[in-house]
């Protein structure tokens, strides 16, 4: 089963939700804003993919940061980031179980399903 997590009302999941319904694969949404991060499976995606891929540094969450946060972190101060503020997660995050996409692109999406 495919597990999404993001927030709702982020335009990039609102895409990837779009591209799975019309493409009529299931899914399971995780809301970060109501249920929090998992943080086993931040690590997980972590090591996987690498803190840098996951914290993102292009939106408002991020600019709210002081600089001395932004200009220290590393992938322990990333992670604590991250739980502390789900919004500043890159998104979406897709499972499949095997494989793991961070952000939408459709054609990422076709080879993955």
């Amino acid at each position: 089963m495919i597990k999404m997590y993001g927030i709702p009302n982020c335009n990039t999941i609102k895409k990837a939700r779009k591209w799975l319904e019309d493409n009529s694969v299931d899914y399971d949404f995780h809301n970060y804003k109501k249920d929090g991060v998992p943080e086993k499976q931040l690590i997980k995606w972590v090591k996987d993919k690498g803190w840098e891929v996951l914290l993102n540094k292009r939106g408002t969450t991020w600019r709210k940061l002081d600089d001395k946060t932004q200009n220290s972190v590393n992938e322990k101060s990333a992670i604590k980031i991250m739980l502390d503020n789900p919004s500043i997660i890159k998104r979406p995050v897709l499972e499949n179980g095997k494989t793991l996409l961070v952000g939408f692109k459709h054609q990422d999406y076709e080879q993955l399903l």
